[in-house]
């Protein structure tokens, strides 16, 4: 393996992509660091310890994600979500709306023109929800009386309240959106001069910075002898296991990445003159996992909202604050069955938005390629349906397992929950779906050099 990363740091382009990426990445952690002008830190930090109802556990959630920084309101606070959620908007309207179904057919012309619109919608949606953070998060959650603005940017009213004054407001909701914004710049300087993809190693950047600090938390309240599980207290048995899931969903993460359905395909022959041309026998590889981690992503996002909505509903309504309770807590049957129900539904959802088989199905005809035993058209796309709708259910669920298990053993164990879905859930699965990804492009380098790729034996 060391022999292998000599190689790799012996050829030159290889050597500069990956430095600069790594320089890339350097710059987002710095700007993660740097807070906004108008908080009062101290009191943020506090305020961060105490709370733990369901627009923190959002807040968290969301963190995770997107690589934002918004419990310590920093430049980078936004992250990079808002940019994914407009790329995601205009690949749903890709699939339902015909201008943008065009502009995806014409091809490099039309893919500019669409980034040009996503970045656009990404600078509107910066200024939308940096504007209520600072106005419904910053502004207006007090902690011992003590306002979340420093004491020089606030101006007290006529009702004897203190606001954030409004050019500061500005201020603030426009350094926000220049930080997403740059870092949408610096996500696709890594695609143009590095390696990678680099919105999606931005977020792995900010999932790997969050593990040390969990790791150490873990082991700083661990008794390294044998006081059994499930009783609050972190022995030798609880490390076992945080040490089992990690290594089972590294394995289960590269093994659905991997693994692949491979359909038969045959071209058809052609006779020029004397000779023969195609008739060639080769596969068509459907992924068990289409729809990679954006199913967790939608449901985890999804739950927090009855939680958040039922909690704020049973200050008035005290019935409800059972049910808000049961989505709140991350081991009740309800949280889980709602969970595994979402994430079947948006891997469904999502396949079917980037799986056509009825346009793969043209293209192989147009190719002149088919199915033995189907023939080209209706029936071919009728058949690769049915295997997606089969193949993604086994994807669905494998996202499920990996989704719920850690919670249950973080509730069956009194593990805290945020060391639990680091080592064991969707943040390793993100990671390590991202590394994997970043690997194989290594590779691609280093096979086109006629070098032995690191996945190799």
């Amino acid at each position: 393996m060391f022999e292998k990363l000599r190689v790799v740091f012996t050829i030159p382009e290889l050597r500069q992509k990956i430095l600069i990426t790594l320089l890339f990445l350097g710059v987002y952690r710095v700007g993660w660091q740097i807070p906004l002008p108008i908080i009062d830190q101290e009191v943020l930090s506090a305020q961060s310890g105490e709370q733990q109802g369901g627009f923190s556990k959002f807040i968290n959630q969301v963190a995770i994600f997107s690589a934002s920084n918004l419990q310590q309101a920093t430049i980078f606070g936004l992250g990079i979500m808002p940019y994914i959620s407009a790329s995601i908007i205009f690949q749903l309207l890709g699939s339902v709306w015909k201008p943008i179904e065009d502009l995806r057919k014409e091809g490099e012309t039309g893919r500019k023109k669409i980034n040009e619109y996503t970045r656009y919608l990404t600078v509107l949606l910066c200024v939308v929800q940096s504007f209520m953070y600072v106005q419904w998060y910053l502004m207006a959650t007090p902690v011992d009386g003590a306002n979340l603005i420093a004491t020089p940017f606030e101006s007290t009213g006529s009702d004897g309240v203190a606001r954030l004054m409004l050019g500061w407001q500005l201020v603030a909701v426009t350094t926000m959106t220049c930080g997403t914004i740059f870092l949408m710049w610096l996500g696709e300087q890594i695609d143009e001069f590095g390696i990678g993809n680099g919105i999606s190693l931005l977020i792995m950047a900010g999932i790997l910075a969050r593990m040390p600090a969990a790791l150490l938390g873990l082991l700083s309240n661990a008794d390294f002898e044998l006081v059994g599980l499930g009783n609050g207290q972190v022995g030798v048995e609880t490390l076992l296991v945080l040490s089992v899931m990690f290594i089972g969903v590294i394995f289960g993460v590269v093994f659905i990445t991997l693994g692949q359905r491979r359909i038969p395909t045959q071209s058809a022959k052609h006779v020029r003159g004397r000779r023969v041309y195609g008739g060639t026998r080769q596969y068509l590889p459907l992924r068990i996992n289409q729809a990679g981690v954006m199913p967790i992503i939608f449901a985890s996002s999804l739950l927090m909202i009855p939680q958040m909505v039922l909690s704020f509903a049973a200050n008035y309504v005290s019935s409800l604050s059972y049910v808000a309770d049961m989505f709140g807590r991350g081991d009740s049957f309800l949280y889980n069955a709602f969970y595994v129900v979402l994430i079947y539904f948006f891997c469904y959802f999502w396949t079917a938005i980037t799986f056509n088989p009825k346009e793969m199905a043209d293209n192989l005809k147009d190719n002149g390629t088919f199915i033995p035993g189907y023939r080209p058209g209706k029936r071919t796309a009728d058949y690769l349906e049915k295997v997606m709708v089969r193949i993604t259910y086994v994807g669905a669920g494998f996202l499920a397992i990996v989704a719920i298990v850690p919670t249950i053993v973080s509730s069956s164990m009194q593990v805290d929950p945020q060391i639990a879905s680091f080592y064991g859930g969707t943040g390793l699965l993100i990671a390590v779906s991202v590394a994997f990804d970043l690997v194989q492009k290594i590779d691609s380098h280093l096979v086109m050099r006629n070098y032995r790729g690191l996945l190799e034996g």
